[in-house]
């Protein structure tokens, strides 16, 4: 119950999160507390959040919770087979991208079941951290967490609550797939799509440009893009949602810069031009497993699928980079 709490930062988003009523959640902190011997909740009027005390018995509950795992996992590493669902969620370009080889990964394991959803990263990271899924698919633009498992130990930069998620023996394990860049999108027959004629943003300066909303970080990657080379289009028009950007694209109603991963099933209909030298903005895509879990055979499973459709992606890119303007290739390895 503390742990949840730590996690979700308030009595009604844990009450939903265990199917409570905000009374039993807060009835059984108070008994947690008595038993205790001390505050472990800084209660006002509207809200309540861990005092110092409570931060140190959740992080003692996350430890503990971890062991259990770990031993869970231990157990179930010696099972003739693979069994049991597991749980992932990815944000969904990455659910499109991955979902075939999530897919294909199956067949080889009758008694393994799985459970594919979507949500964004932030979501996914809470519900691995929770231990409601097994593994999520993130992605980061800041380029952090690629310089932080590049980083020897001890010189991360990381405070210690940092280096307990994200440290090699952390609560959380993190396991890089691919790099995912932002690429020029525009229909087939566009003057741009000519795999001849270098891209040149200012000269699409006056297109109709088509972009997430402001404010979404693909957006935010893109307008720093254009700003790096000069280029201030006219306001782009805004579609939640970059696969409905890309379908657009593929209609010839605009063009976009998006992540290549966004192109998705649109990318027989579209051309894909990558960025002049030197413009290499993207974003970096993760998967994350409690690091207790990631020895279990069913995870392991999944783990292994997601590295190989990772390593079809970036061979795929390759080729891509060799031959610019040609068909983007597809997402992951056909079925």
């Amino acid at each position: 119950m503390l742990h949840e709490f730590a996690a979700r930062g308030s009595i009604a988003r844990t009450a939903d999160a265990l199917g409570y009523t905000p009374s039993a959640v807060s009835q059984q902190l108070a008994v947690l507390e008595r038993e205790a011997g001390t505050p472990l909740l800084d209660r006002t009027a509207r809200s309540a959040g861990l005092t110092d005390a409570g931060r140190r018995l959740a992080v003692h509950a996350e430890r503990i919770m971890a062991m259990v795992e770990e031993a869970e996992a231990d157990l179930s590493a010696h099972a003739a087979e693979p069994s049991g669902r597991v749980v992932v969620t990815a944000f969904p370009s990455a659910a499109v991208a991955f979902a075939p080889a999530l897919a294909r990964s199956l067949r080889a394991h009758p008694k393994l079941s799985l459970l594919l959803r979507q949500s964004s990263p932030a979501e996914g990271l809470q519900l691995v951290r929770s231990g409601e899924v097994e593994v999520a698919i993130v992605d980061d633009w800041t380029g952090r967490l690629s310089a932080l498992l590049a980083s020897p130990p001890g010189q991360t930069g990381l405070d210690a609550s940092e280096r307990a998620e994200h440290g090699g023996r952390g609560v959380l394990s993190y396991y890089h797939l691919v790099r995912d860049p932002l690429v020029l999108v525009v229909a087939r027959g566009h003057p741009a799509a000519d795999p001849d004629r270098p891209v040149d943003l200012r000269a699409l300066r006056n297109e109709p440009w088509l972009a997430a909303p402001s404010g979404e970080p693909s957006r935010q990657a893109v307008d720093r893009l254009l700003a790096a080379v000069g280029v201030t289009p006219p306001v782009p028009s805004e579609f939640e949602g970059l696969g409905t950007v890309a379908n657009l694209v593929a209609r010839g109603l605009g063009i976009a810069i998006m992540p290549r991963l966004a192109v998705g099933a649109y990318e027989r209909r579209v051309v894909v031009r990558e960025m002049p030298a030197g413009l290499d903005l993207g974003r970096d895509v993760f998967a994350v497993a409690r690091t207790a879990s990631a020895v279990r055979p069913s995870v392991a499973v999944i783990m292994n699928a997601l590295r190989g459709a990772a390593r079809s992606m970036a061979q795929r890119a390759a080729a891509t980079e060799a031959h610019d303007g040609h068909e983007t290739p597809a997402p992951a390895e056909p079925l």
